[in-house]
C-alpha cells in the first residue's frame, strides 16, 4: 500500500471534539508551572463560555506563540478546538499534541475548503471553535484587520461568539525574537456576539465591532501599564528584520540591531530599549520613533507615498526557497520547511511574479493583489511565505529587513489597486493626500506621535 502524505493524512482526518481524559491531560500540560503560570497571566472572566450549552466560537487578539497556553486555562474546563495555521502540521514536536487536542488545520489567507470542513463538523457536533480571524498572530506588536468575510462566516453558524482580550502577550513572546520576555499578561473574556446580534447585523457590522474590540498595540499599552519584562539586555535584537529605513537619513536596509540598541549604520541615528520597551536616543539630533510599532507605521506611510507615485514602481528580492515536507514532519524546531529551490521574487503594479528554479526545474507563478492582500509570516520575520497553486511556499531572503518591506509593498498595493482588505479608519491619515484619505485625518498631529 502507497504510504499516505501529510496532506491526505490531514484531509482524510476525523475531527471530533476532545475527549474528557485528552482534555485532562492537555488542562495538565497548559497548568505545569514552566508553562503557563510562569508568564504571570491576570485572567478576568466577565462571560464565561463553560455556561454555553451548545456549540460556540472564541476569537481573540493573536499576539504571540502561547497564545493558545492563556486561552486553555481561562476557559478551562470548557472543551475547545483550536484551529492552527496548516504549515504547523508539519512540524514533528507539534505531531502528537495537535492530533491528541484535535486541533483543526486551516490555510491562512487563501481559500481552504478542508480547514473550513473541519470547523463545521465540530460545531455540528455541539462542539467550541477558538481561532484568529487576523488569520496571524501579531508581526509588529499591533493587530492586523480581520480577514475579510468573517463576519459572514460567523454570520452563518449564527452560534455564541467569545472574545479573549490579550495585553502584555506580544511583549513577552513575538515573531520578531523568538526568546521569551517574562513580565506580565492580562487576558479577559467576554461574550462579544449572541445569536441574535449575528441574526440582526450585516457582516460589515461585524467585522468592524471585531477590528474596533480586537485593535491593541501592546508597546502603546505599555507607555501607561509599564509592565516591566526580562529582555535580558536584548530587546532589539533582530528588529532589523521588520525595521529597513531610517526616518533621519531615509536609507533602506542600513539599519542593524543588536542587543538593546538599534541605529543606521549610514548615520548613526537610532536608540537603545530598556526593559519597559522605552525607547532613549543614541545620539542628540536623533529622530525616532516611540516604538517598533510606529516605526512600523512611519515606514507604511513611506511606502504608500512611493507605490502612488511611481507607476514603474518595481521590488526585486532574491530568495531561497522551501517547501513543507511530503511524508515525514520537519524535527528541526528552527525550521517549519526542507530547500528546494531559489529565484527571484518581483513586486510591481501588476502583481507578484517569481522567476526561478524548483527541483532543479524552471519554476515560475504569478500572483494577483485581488487574491493576496498581505504575507505569511509563520514563524520568525526573516521568511515570508505564500500558497502556490495550494501548495505552501517559504521565501527566504538574502538581505535583512527584506520581509519588512514586502510586507508592507503587498498590504498597500492591494489597497491601492483592489482594497477588499481596508486600513483602520484610525488610520486614515497614513494615506493623506491620496485617493484613500479622509477629511479629517489630522495628518500632522498624527505624525508627530509617531516620533519622541
Amino acid at each position: 500500500m502507497e504510504k499516505k502524505t501529510i496532506a491526505q493524512q490531514l484531509r482524510e482526518r476525523k475531527y471530533t471534539i476532545p475527549s474528557n481524559l485528552e482534555w485532562a491531560a492537555y488542562a495538565f500540560l497548559a497548568r505545569l508551572p514552566f508553562f503557563g503560570p510562569k508568564y504571570h497571566v491576570h485572567e478576568t472572566v466577565i462571560d464565561d463560555p463553560s455556561e454555553c450549552k451548545g456549540p460556540c466560537f472564541i476569537i481573540w487578539n493573536h499576539q504571540s506563540r502561547r497564545d493558545y497556553l492563556f486561552l486553555k486555562n481561562i476557559v478551562a474546563p470548557k472543551k475547545f478546538n483550536m484551529v492552527a495555521g496548516y504549515s504547523e502540521f508539519s512540524r514533528a514536536k507539534f505531531t502528537w499534541l495537535f492530533k491528541r487536542a484535535h486541533v483543526l488545520p486551516k490555510k491562512n489567507f487563501v481559500n481552504d475548503p478542508v480547514g473550513i470542513r473541519a470547523i463545521t463538523n465540530i460545531i455540528k457536533q455541539g462542539g467550541c471553535v477558538a481561532f484568529s480571524p487576523e488569520g496571524s498572530s501579531s508581526v509588529y506588536g499591533c493587530q492586523q484587520p480581520i480577514v475579510p468575510g468573517t463576519g459572514r462566516f460567523l454570520q452563518f453558524f449564527r452560534v455564541p461568539v467569545y472574545f479573549m482580550h490579550l495585553e502584555g502577550a506580544y511583549l513577552t513572546s513575538h515573531k520578531v525574537c523568538i526568546q521569551d520576555r517574562v513580565g506580565r499578561i492580562n487576558a479577559s473574556i467576554k461574550l462579544l456576539f449572541s445569536p441574535e446580534d449575528l441574526k440582526n447585523m450585516t457582516p460589515a457590522e461585524i467585522d468592524d465591532k471585531i477590528n474596533e474590540v480586537f485593535w491593541h498595540d501592546d508597546y502603546e499599552w505599555n507607555k501607561t501599564a509599564r509592565i516591566k519584562y526580562k529582555t535580558n539586555k536584548n530587546a532589539c535584537a533582530r528588529l532589523d528584520d521588520l525595521i529597513y529605513k531610517c526616518p533621519k537619513c531615509g536609507a533602506e536596509f542600513s539599519i542593524d540591531a543588536k542587543g538593546d540598541k538599534i541605529y543606521c549604520t549610514k548615520c548613526g541615528n537610532g536608540g537603545s530599549m530598556n526593559d519597559y520597551y522605552d525607547f532613549t536616543p543614541l545620539i542628540e539630533d536623533a529622530k525616532l520613533p516611540v516604538s517598533p510599532s510606529a516605526w512600523v507605521a512611519w515606514q507604511r506611510i513611506q511606502v504608500i507615498n512611493e507605490i502612488r507615485k511611481d507607476p514603474n514602481f518595481s521590488y526585486k528580492v532574491k530568495v531561497k526557497v522551501g517547501e513543507l515536507p511530503k511524508y515525514k514532519p520537519i524535527k528541526n524546531n528552527n525550521v517549519i520547511s526542507l530547500p528546494c529551490g531559489e529565484g527571484e521574487v518581483t513586486f510591481d503594479h501588476t502583481g507578484i511574479h517569481f522567476v526561478g528554479i524548483k527541483h532543479g526545474e524552471e519554476w515560475k507563478f504569478d500572483l494577483s493583489y485581488q487574491v493576496y492582500y498581505t504575507i505569511l509570516i509563520e514563524n520568525e520575520c526573516n521568511v515570508f511565505s505564500f500558497y502556490v497553486n495550494d501548495d505552501y511556499y517559504d521565501f527566504i531572503p538574502d538581505v535583512k529587513g527584506t520581509v519588512g518591506k514586502v510586507l508592507l509593498v503587498v498590504e498597500e498595493m492591494h489597497r491601492l489597486h483592489v482594497n477588499n482588505w481596508k486600513n483602520y479608519r484610525w488610520n486614515s491619515y497614513m494615506y493623506h493626500g491620496t485617493e484613500l484619505a479622509s477629511e479629517d485625518d489630522n495628518y500632522e498631529e498624527n505624525m508627530k506621535k509617531l516620533f519622541l
